[in-house]
């Protein structure tokens, strides 16, 4: 039986469960942080309880995995979220390897490379292989998924480096691959045309945050090439609201794609894009962007709307298997 690493270890893909397929558990800048959120707006032993109040809570509803795609861009620290993990041995969390960039290589890669100051195979690649392989930095842990950006400024000369990089990246190991796109501006095809390019399997493919739009010709011509559509932002009102994030995914399965579609909401225990004011800003501007909205809110809405259980299940336990297995 195939199994997929966990912060934990290997875990059996048959025991992942339910599974939140994009949910991070901080998106906190190491550089912020440390220059500005110590002895400030960051008190590391009251975030980690948070996070293990607020994950054990996700458990309790029934979930036993979250993908984390937190990856160079958005602060990704694994010590941090082992001692989360070891306080949760209910809550599987999967790790990523990639980088989150929506214009430009970072400056620590844009020397080296093929045809640059030191002229080498791109270091990109060797890096997400050996997190995938290895491990990310010396924690023992080991991603099992790559993540990119693709967003409306489209293949810029950074983003497209890094796209291939993780492409190549996949072709070498088979993990599979989360890409963040744009739903406004219809990003997700150039994402797929791309990788098809590179000679990625586009059913290990998930186009993230596919669920901003309700336009069914562009979803469904993004589920045709085998891709998973990430429908990833419930509870974020300000980009599509729940209501007719539901009734797209309603139609969709009234089509026949419950098997390439995905649940998550996008959220995290705290972010530091408002400094310290994570808790005021959620109140005041996304209230239902939290973990337990699916389970409370959006379940109770997809049944109203004709979705079957057998369908919910296709899209939080079997899709989420498949694609790590």
């Amino acid at each position: 039986m195939p199994t997929v690493s966990t912060v934990r270890g290997p875990v059996d893909v048959e025991e992942l469960g339910q599974t939140l397929m994009h949910e991070h558990v901080f998106v906190v800048s190491t550089e912020h942080l440390d220059n500005y959120g110590k002895g400030g707006w960051w008190d590391e032993e009251f975030r980690v309880e948070d996070a293990v109040r607020k994950l054990g809570a996700l458990a309790a509803k029934g979930v036993r995995t979250i993908v984390d795609p937190t990856v160079w861009g958005l602060g990704r620290y694994i010590p941090r979220i082992q001692r989360i993990a070891a306080a949760l041995p209910e809550l599987n969390i999967i790790a990523a390897t990639g980088i989150y960039s929506y214009h430009e290589l970072p400056h620590q890669y844009e020397h080296r490379g093929p045809g640059l100051v030191l002229d080498m195979p791109d270091p990109m690649i060797d890096d997400f292989v050996r997190d995938l392989t290895v491990g990310i930095s010396d924690t023992g842990v080991k991603a099992a998924f790559l993540k990119c950006v693709v967003e409306q400024d489209g293949l810029t000369p950074g983003v497209e480096r890094i796209c291939r990089a993780v492409a190549r990246a996949h072709t070498r190991t088979g993990a599979p691959i989360t890409v963040h796109t744009n739903s406004f501006t219809q990003s997700g095809p150039v994402a797929l045309d791309m990788f098809a390019k590179e000679g990625v399997d586009l059913t290990k493919v998930v186009v993230g945050h596919a669920g901003d739009t309700n336009d069914l010709d562009y979803l469904m011509r993004l589920a045709d090439t085998g891709a998973t559509l990430g429908m990833d932002r419930f509870g974020l009102e300000l980009y599509n609201p729940t209501a007719q994030r539901v009734a797209t995914i309603a139609t969709l399965c009234e089509r026949g794609y419950s098997d390439r579609m995905v649940l998550s909401h996008d959220a995290a225990c705290f972010m530091d894009y408002f400094g310290g004011m994570w808790d005021e800003a959620l109140a005041t501007a996304a209230p239902k962007w939290r973990y337990d909205h699916i389970h409370d809110d959006v379940l109770p809405a997809l049944r109203a709307s004709g979705v079957t259980d057998e369908q919910i299940e296709q899209m939080l336990v079997l899709n989420p298997r498949r694609h790590f297995s």
